[in-house]
């Protein structure tokens, strides 16, 4: 009987971490209860249609990304803006909420920042670290559930 629960518990152990690559993250609680991210927030600083898929970028200080959520800024962050991006279906409109999305920043000292953006409440989003004034460059490339690797890139000034 012990080696049956010893079998059953190492069974489970090894396959957790496989099943949690698998989830929709867009479906994940993250921690915010029942607050909800205000999609209208931020200007939108880029729009493009890329094979079929209607990209849409929004850049938003930390300050009012935190804000929009009811929540204080860490203190002692480094990342000074949120890079957010939603995918539609350029035909229906219908959201795109499955994939994986990197998003590549390049700085005006050609420093460079890259992160996988987590599905989240209806987009791709990750804090980014805009601090120095100037030009950044923004390379994103995303593989939504069709299977089909994207990339798009823009020009985002702070000022």
């Amino acid at each position: 009987m012990k080696k049956l629960v010893v079998l059953v518990a190492a069974a489970l152990a090894l396959t957790a971490p496989v099943a949690s690559f698998a989830m929709d993250h867009g479906s994940m609680d993250m921690g915010h209860g029942d607050m909800k991210m205000d999609h209208d927030m931020g200007a939108v600083a880029h729009q493009e249609v890329v094979n079929g898929v209607k990209a849409t970028f929004k850049v938003m200080s930390m300050k009012e990304h935190m804000a929009a959520m009811k929540m204080e800024l860490p203190k002692g962050m480094k990342e000074t803006h949120h890079i957010a991006v939603e995918f539609k279906d350029a035909k229906t409109g219908k959201p795109l909420t499955e994939g994986q999305v990197t998003a590549k920043v390049q700085g005006p000292d050609k420093s460079e920042q890259t992160k996988d953006l987590m599905g989240m409440q209806g987009h791709f989003g990750a804090d980014f670290d805009l601090s120095k004034k100037g030009k950044y460059g923004v390379m994103c490339k995303f593989k939504l559930k069709d299977g089909q690797v994207r990339n798009t890139k823009f020009w985002y000034t702070v000022k």
